[in-house]
């Protein structure tokens, strides 16, 4: 239980600050597709040193599962990184929170984890948090809010597949697997896009590699002790965090009302966590 709050704890703080430098590096004027791959780009080279820890199982299984995860994932961060460059930080970090009620759904269907009746309430107070938010404007940018939407729908999906590769593997082929997949289809996204690949500021691209690493290692490591669903419900405790960084280090304003609206939310994900 110690190492489950340790893991929960570390990908609290790094999933924050994290959102912190994609915001930094769009404000700077980098493409959303660019960013999102040279992360993937970076987090591969910091797979490549557990390779002597690989371990596979049920290969043509994990195939299939590697390339859903690495479609979500990499989709799910493009648009966590576009919602960002035109959203404020600390009011679409609470839209997270819809995250368990995706992966319940998905879990169900595809992993058989059937949600109980307090899970439902537990839905409807982050459903109920999230019309507060949004209540009288607070969303004053649909664009973002759509972008965020789509950010959770494939990185709530992504989660579940995480947690079958973890299954057949084990903690560093999963982070590895996870990396090299998304990579892949960032790289596709970005030749899609036509964006030209230009480097983006090295300090803040490093920084944010390395937050993203601690957060997706420290993620896997929940995901292989406990429910997904309950452990994405758990994550949601960095809203309270990220909307105090949105506040302070972009001066965005309305923190009590969105103060109010993430603990309702997180109420919520406790709800299902505790089931």
């Amino acid at each position: 239980m110690i190492g489950v709050v340790i893991g929960t704890a570390l990908r609290i703080c790094s999933n924050s600050y994290l959102n912190v430098f994609q915001k930094l590096l769009t404000n700077s004027g980098s493409k959303s597709s660019v960013v999102n791959f040279y992360t993937y780009l970076g987090l591969s080279f910091c797979a490549l040193l557990l390779i002597p820890l690989f371990n596979f199982n049920n290969t043509g299984e994990l195939v299939i599962n590697f390339f859903v995860m690495g479609f979500l994932g990499a989709m799910g961060n493009y648009f966590i990184i576009k919602a960002l460059s035109v959203g404020e930080l600390s009011s679409l970090a609470p839209i997270n929170s819809y995250k368990p009620v995706v992966a319940l759904v998905i879990a169900f269907l595809y992993l058989g984890e059937i949600p109980s009746l307090s899970s439902v309430f537990g839905i409807f107070l982050i459903i109920l948090g999230t019309y507060i938010l949004s209540f009288k404007g607070t969303f004053s940018d649909k664009k973002a809010v759509l972008y965020r939407v789509l950010a959770l729908i494939f990185s709530g999906s992504e989660a579940v597949f995480i947690k079958k590769i973890i299954l057949l593997t084990n903690l560093p082929t999963s982070f590895a697997l996870w990396a090299f997949s998304g990579l892949i289809f960032s790289l596709v996204f970005m030749l899609i896009s036509k964006n030209k690949p230009k480097l983006p500021e090295i300090k803040y691209l490093s920084l944010l590699v390395i937050f993203v690493a601690l957060m997706q290692y420290s993620t896997n490591y929940v995901f292989s002790k406990i429910n997904v669903s309950y452990a994405l419900a758990l994550f949601q405790l960095s809203t309270v965090l990220s909307v105090f960084l949105g506040v302070n280090i972009f001066k965005e304003k309305g923190l009590m009302k969105k103060l109010i609206a993430s603990l309702i939310m997180i109420s919520g994900a406790i709800v299902i966590l505790i089931t």
